[in-house]
C-alpha cells in the first residue's frame, strides 16, 4: 500500500528561501514554463515578475510576511501579506504551474485570510490585479473578492515589473471583507 503524499505545510519564508521563491513566482507568471498553468502573464508581460531584493524586502519588513507553502520537500506556493492599518494587502501570490487547478490556491488564500485576521485583526484583504486578467479576476470573485473599479497605473518603463506587450495595462483594486 502506498503512503499518501503529505499535504501542504505553511510557514514564514526565510532568507534561505529567496532563490526558490523568485524561481517559483517567475515560473507561475512569465516565460514558457508559465504556460503549463492558467495564471500565465506571458502574453501581456515579458521579463521578470520579481527579483531577490523585492522578495527579501517582504521577508525582512516588520509589517509583512512571505507565506511559504511546502509539499514533498519543495516550495510549491507563496504569497505576500502586508499589514496596512485596517486591512492587509495580498500579493506575490504564486502556485507552481504543475499544481495549478488542483485546489492548492484556494487553500493558500484561506490560510492567508485566517492569518491576517488572527495576527493583525484586520477586517479586509486588498489586492491589485492587472485589469485585463479577466480569468484571474473571476477566480478571485469566486472566492469573495469584489472589483472596486479603482484603478492605478501600470509602471511602464520600470522593468522590475516586467516588459509590457501592450499599452492598456493598469491595476484594479479587489477587496474582500473578512468575517
Amino acid at each position: 500500500m502506498e503512503t499518501p503524499a503529505a499535504g501542504p505545510s505553511f510557514r514564514d519564508a526565510t532568507d534561505a528561501d529567496v532563490e526558490a521563491l523568485v524561481a517559483l513566482i517567475q515560473s507561475a507568471y512569465r516565460g514558457d514554463s508559465s504556460r503549463a498553468g492558467w495564471t500565465t502573464e506571458a502574453d501581456i508581460l515579458d521579463g521578470r515578475r520579481t527579483d531577490p531584493e523585492s522578495v527579501l524586502e517582504v521577508i525582512k519588513s516588520p509589517d509583512s510576511r512571505m507565506l511559504s507553502v511546502e509539499q514533498d520537500g519543495r516550495i510549491v506556493a507563496c504569497c505576500q501579506l502586508e499589514h496596512r492599518g485596517d486591512h492587509a494587502y495580498f500579493g506575490m501570490f504564486a502556485v507552481g504551474p504543475d499544481l495549478q487547478g488542483a485546489g492548492l490556491g484556494k487553500k493558500v488564500m484561506a490560510e492567508a485570510e485566517r492569518l491576517v485576521r488572527e495576527t493583525w485583526n484586520v477586517t479586509e484583504m486588498h489586492m491589485t490585479v492587472i485589469s485585463v486578467r479577466d480569468d484571474l479576476i473571476a477566480w478571485y470573485e469566486r472566492r469573495g473578492y469584489r472589483r472596486t473599479g479603482q484603478m492605478s497605473p501600470f509602471p511602464y518603463g520600470d522593468e522590475r515589473y516586467g516588459v509590457p506587450q501592450r499599452d492598456d495595462l493598469q491595476f484594479e483594486l479587489l477587496v474582500k471583507k473578512l468575517g
